[in-house]
């Protein structure tokens, strides 16, 4: 059976995330009806990661079976006209072998994060940043997050509800940068926990603004205890932006 592999990219703000659910609006129920548009065919689709609500991607990387042979090059412009208009695009499409999966083959999911970091409120990107109006030093913040690095018990920064069977993940890296009045954090790991990236945004901003040094960061990391994590970053500034394979 030919097996079909997307790179998508979405503004996620007005999707309950990635994941179908019941009379809500997700990014896989209007692919699937896309899929189903040109093809005649309602087909399960999975994806590489399952992007919360209000979370954007610009790599996110699905599958899907379809019963006959398609072009890809086909398949990915009749996806986009049946997409429209919706803010999802599908920027690659092509044809895999049967033993690829979206998510299980997976070896690296990349990740940044980007906070406004101005007096005045954004215009142009409401709902694509975290507005922080008050200075941030993200050299501290950088220095900071590097005792994040390696494998660990990331229970701390671990949402209630993660599904995962273990809290231990290999944090690959994690750097943060500014540009003009954008900090990005950057980082990348095989897999990442529920909740695990902004997490980490909240707490490296108690960092950059001086609540917190980076003995305190690392103390919450130690803890294994969710309680002692920084408050949560909004979704609007997530941003899945690459999957290695």
């Amino acid at each position: 059976m030919p097996r079909d592999c997307l790179t998508l990219e979405y503004d996620g703000t007005n999707y309950h995330g990635w994941q179908r659910q019941p009379d809500l609006p997700s990014v896989q129920t209007h692919l699937e009806n896309a899929i189903e548009g040109f093809s005649g065919q309602r087909v399960d689709t999975q994806a590489a990661g399952r992007t919360d609500a209000g979370v954007h991607a610009l790599g996110q990387v699905v599958h899907f079976d379809l019963d006959r042979q398609w072009d890809a090059f086909r398949v990915g412009e009749a996806l986009n006209f049946h997409l429209k208009p919706e803010p999802i695009i599908v920027v690659d499409a092509k044809e895999v072998s049967e033993e690829f999966e979206a998510r299980f083959s997976a070896s690296a999911r990349y990740y940044t994060y980007k906070i406004l970091n101005r007096r005045a409120r954004p215009t142009l990107d409401v709902d694509r940043l975290w507005h922080v109006p008050a200075p941030l030093d993200e050299i501290a913040m950088h220095e900071a997050a590097q005792c994040l690095v390696g494998n660990h018990d990331f229970t701390t920064f671990r949402a209630a509800e993660c599904q995962a069977k273990s809290p231990v993940r290999t944090l690959d890296r994690i750097e943060v940068i500014r540009k003009g009045d954008i900090v990005f954090i950057n980082l990348n790991a095989r897999s990442f926990l529920h909740h695990q990236v902004r997490s980490f945004a909240g707490s490296l901003r108690m960092v950059g603004d001086g609540k917190w040094q980076a003995a305190d960061l690392k103390n919450a990391l130690e803890a294994k205890n969710r309680s002692w994590c920084g408050s949560m970053a909004p979704a609007c500034g997530l941003y899945l932006t690459q999957v290695d394979y």
